[in-house]
């Protein structure tokens, strides 16, 4: 508990565009968040922090289509591991998450998708109302359905993105693009391309999008570390069962 109580009022200094960028972060327990709601609300609690310097540069809007390349190449038996986007746990193995294999044993015809690259299932739940985007870091590869828009990333940051997408500042822009009761039994209907046409809000410099990931991929691992441990005490102590 002492450490949570130390990420509370956490302050760095990137030191990446101006000594007088920095990011605060407002009071926040993470003992008493899940490590998703955490991961949204720490991003939201920084803010950036300029100090009369003029030449630092803005948070720049880029298109998706700007940073990304789309992946659509196709299975050929390269891979037989069915997997499907969790909103809480990314993308994980299909058989796994339903205790069954809900695709085709014939994944001929799925996207491969390789390790670091991104899907987005366009599938609406209580937790995501615009679908969810996750990239595969727990496996090589896997095949996914071609309902899913996958890409891989040539001009910005995995884990700076992996951020950006937890959060829901990429909703108004899914919802431009989002016909009015287009949803199909929870299915969004977006095509690629103007899925791909959609803004984001980055910064320029590459080197201070990987800090800012980087921070939040540790500050993630730090959360799911501490709910473990509280875990195993409450399971080892009748006191806190």
């Amino acid at each position: 508990m002492a450490e949570s109580r130390k990420l509370a009022g956490i302050r760095i200094v990137t030191g990446t565009t101006s000594p007088f960028t920095r990011y605060e972060r407002i009071s926040v327990s993470p003992a008493s968040c899940s490590i998703r709601s955490e991961y949204v609300i720490a991003f939201y609690t920084f803010k950036l922090q300029y100090k009369c310097n003029n030449s630092t540069p803005a948070w720049e809007q880029r298109k998706l289509e700007d940073i990304a390349n789309r992946v659509t190449r196709k299975n050929e038996g390269e891979s037989d591991l069915p997997l499907t986007i969790s909103s809480q746990y990314g993308l994980v193995d299909q058989r796994t998450f339903f205790n069954n294999q809900v695709a085709s044993k014939d994944m001929s015809g799925y996207y491969l998708l390789r390790k670091g690259e991104f899907a987005y299932n366009k599938s609406t739940s209580g937790d995501s109302p615009w679908g969810a985007v996750k990239r595969l870091v727990r496996y090589e590869k896997g095949c996914v359905s071609t309902l899913y828009i996958c890409f891989g990333l040539d001009g910005a940051d995995p884990d700076f993105l992996v951020t950006y997408y937890e959060t829901d500042r990429w909703y108004k822009a899914v919802q431009m693009i989002a016909a009015e009761g287009a949803r199909n039994h929870g299915l969004l209907n977006i095509a690629p391309n103007d899925f791909f046409d959609t803004a984001l809000i980055l910064p320029p410099s590459r080197e201070e999008q990987e800090l800012i990931g980087l921070f939040f991929a540790r500050l993630d691992n730090l959360i799911t570390l501490h709910q473990r441990k509280r875990l195993s005490i409450r399971q080892r102590s009748p006191v806190w069962s």
